[in-house]
């Protein structure tokens, strides 16, 4: 068992760590900018020390300071939650060489991952479906490359191989174009990521976002936790996700669940991971793997009665998954929010004092949120303020709790996207289920 972690992370995740922490009674080390004083967790942990001034790269991707502070802390391990440094394999590789543990995957695995052509050829070693496409990284050849075009078929997308976050990536309709996207692709690779690499995939038409959790603890143990829909998105951006999605075949589902295990299992995985897949014609197609835990993970941990970050926490100190596949049992439905500082219909960031929080309650109402009455959201950092969620026996109960939910929440002296969240639960097309990842920028285009 850990005895101390350092979170190296802030708001929503960062709380949500420390309290996993606090569960299993693992002292905690809170790292925070010179904006983040007052944050909750900061003021909730064991121990807080301040790593640099507001901008990330002084202060949340300060490698050196994070390194120093668990080094003066004695912290043993260090959990990264989900953006920042979460998926940078050379701080992983930097913590384990300092003598600390990385509450996630080993750096190898990381880098494995991270670059989507090593990635795609990993899950077509293992069975697991991916979309059509250049087999790797396309060649300097012209002829060569036109032809891997024509043979996947028009429309195709250029991806760069260490690109992520919807950025990186090009739709090509016809051949007279191809090249030119494929340069211009490239330059923007270079300049983003480093690495001018890119390959080429069928572009689906009209894909849903399916993705399935999986939890392995590198000693020989793997199961997954179902599958999750996400398919509700601006720019590459989730807005609200749910569990299990709708309209899939539970044969098939387990599937695709089991082919994910395998591949932890070849891998040598250790600890949660998301397999993210296009769905379309009730078939699933590999995009990538996140190899640490997601902003939807509650909507997982809702249906499945399992702690991911529990989990998490017991695997990195060298415990044996808790669970077997055999006991995991899911049941019920459960949708997420994300409810952000920002304009609801221009999505300009609102930062500000919040002069009022009312967080919504009652049966199979969850709120992981950071805010609090007189917390000042600062303008340096993702406008995430928290998430809502809801669990229900049906979907149809699960967005009925939700609405309620959504009306009763308050949260005066910012802008937030909750009126567009009032608005999509009660469409009829997201209320029908299974709707394409390109739905909710076509609905807003068409109401400008």
């Amino acid at each position: 068992m850990l005895e101390k972690v350092l979170i190296a992370n802030r708001g929503e995740i960062a709380l949500r760590v420390l309290r996993a922490c606090k569960e299993l009674g693992i002292k905690t080390v809170a790292v925070h900018s010179t904006a983040d004083r007052d944050l909750k967790h900061v003021r909730l942990a064991d121990e807080a020390v301040c790593i640099g001034p507001p901008p990330s790269a002084q202060s949340y991707l300060n490698v050196p300071s994070i390194i120093s502070v668990a080094e003066l802390t004695n912290a043993d391990g260090i959990h990264p939650g989900y953006g920042f440094l979460s998926e940078n394999a050379d701080f992983a590789e930097q913590v384990e060489k300092s003598g600390f543990t990385f509450i996630g995957p080993t750096a190898e695995t990381i880098r494995l991952m991270g670059d989507k052509v090593s990635a795609k050829q990993q899950m077509q070693r293992t069975g697991v479906p991916t979309v059509p496409g250049s087999e790797g990284a396309l060649p300097d050849d012209p002829d060569e490359v036109i032809r891997i075009a024509r043979e996947i078929g028009f429309p195709v997308i250029v991806k760069a191989a260490a690109g992520g976050g919807g950025r990186g990536m090009r739709v090509v309709h016809n051949e007279e174009v191809l090249l030119s996207s494929i340069q211009v692709t490239q330059s923007e690779a270079q300049a983003a990521f480093g690495s001018p690499v890119v390959y080429m995939e069928k572009f689906l038409q009209r894909p849903r976002h399916v993705e399935i959790q999986v939890l392995a603890d590198g000693q020989g143990n793997a199961i997954h936790l179902g599958d999750r829909d996400c398919s509700l998105q601006r720019r590459h951006q989730k807005v609200i996700e749910e569990a299990p999605a709708p309209g899939i075949d539970d044969t098939l589902r387990n599937e695709i669940g089991e082919a994910c295990v395998q591949a932890c299992m070849d891998m040598g995985y250790r600890g949660a991971g998301t397999f993210e897949f296009l769905f379309e014609d009730n078939a699933f197609y590999f995009i990538e793997m996140n190899t640490r835990v997601q902003v939807e993970h509650p909507v997982t941990e809702m249906i499945s009665g399992v702690d991911i970050v529990r989990e998490q926490l017991l695997i990195a100190g060298g415990a044996p998954l808790s669970i077997k596949q055999e006991d995991v049992s899911l049941t019920g439905h459960s949708i997420e929010c994300r409810i952000n500082a920002e304009d609801p219909r221009t999505f300009m960031p609102s930062p500000g004092t919040i002069k009022t929080f009312h967080a919504p309650g009652g049966h199979g109402v969850r709120v992981d949120s950071h805010v609090y009455s007189g917390y000042t959201v600062p303008p340096h950092y993702d406008s995430l303020i928290g998430k809502l969620i809801t669990y229900a026996d049906t979907r149809e109960a699960a967005l009925v709790k939700m609405r309620q939910a959504l009306d009763e929440l308050v949260v005066d002296g910012i802008r937030t996207n909750a009126a567009l969240h009032r608005e999509l639960v009660t469409d009829s097309s997201f209320m029908a289920g299974g709707v394409s990842i390109h739905y909710l920028e076509s609905k807003l285009e068409h109401e400008r």
